[in-house]
């Protein structure tokens, strides 16, 4: 009777530390405020197999890779003046166009916390893929940015939230 006991015990134990986990990120998550709008305005998959590769050279090159790319997701979002998206990632890359105002993207992996700006008509390539960041609309009107997500997993959000870096202190 024993032999079973032990058997479950591992189980209840390392669900209990899943759902610890869980709850441990939802508590640390960062969610955005004043987003006025998020409308996901397409999203499809790739009838053929496709590999994305984009490279960003901006201080340290960075190469970003797709294989297999799954869902792509085009999303517009508003932000009102002061607004933030929280700390978060991408599953994949993503592609942003700022059309209207301005929005400062911050990196945590940079631990000055300089962040770069980008007015209407600049765009960047977020690599995803962990790369945890945060969009301020630091302006005095609302900013409104087209993103274009690759490789998102079927029926799922294209952000992950993360926690707070600590490398900001706003």
């Amino acid at each position: 009777m024993t032999l079973p006991m032990r058997r479950k015990q591992p189980v209840f134990v390392w669900t209990a530390v899943a759902l610890s986990a869980i709850l441990a990120a939802a508590v640390l998550a960062t969610p955005g405020s004043g987003i006025v709008s998020g409308a996901i305005v397409a999203r499809a998959s790739f009838l053929d197999d496709v590999d994305i590769k984009f490279k960003v050279d901006h201080g340290s090159q960075e190469i970003t890779q797709v294989r297999d790319a799954r869902d792509t997701v085009m999303q517009k979002i508003v932000i009102a003046a002061g607004g933030t998206t929280g700390w978060h990632s991408h599953h994949g890359p993503a592609v942003a166009l700022v059309t209207r105002g301005a929005l400062t993207l911050y990196s945590s992996d940079d631990p000055s916390c300089a962040g770069r700006l980008y007015s209407a008509g600049a765009g960047f390539i977020d690599p995803g893929q962990g790369h945890v960041h945060l969009g301020r609309n630091e302006s005095g009107t609302e900013t409104e940015v087209w993103v274009t997500y690759f490789d998102v997993p079927p029926g799922q959000s294209v952000r992950v939230d993360a926690a707070d870096p600590g490398n900001c202190s706003f």
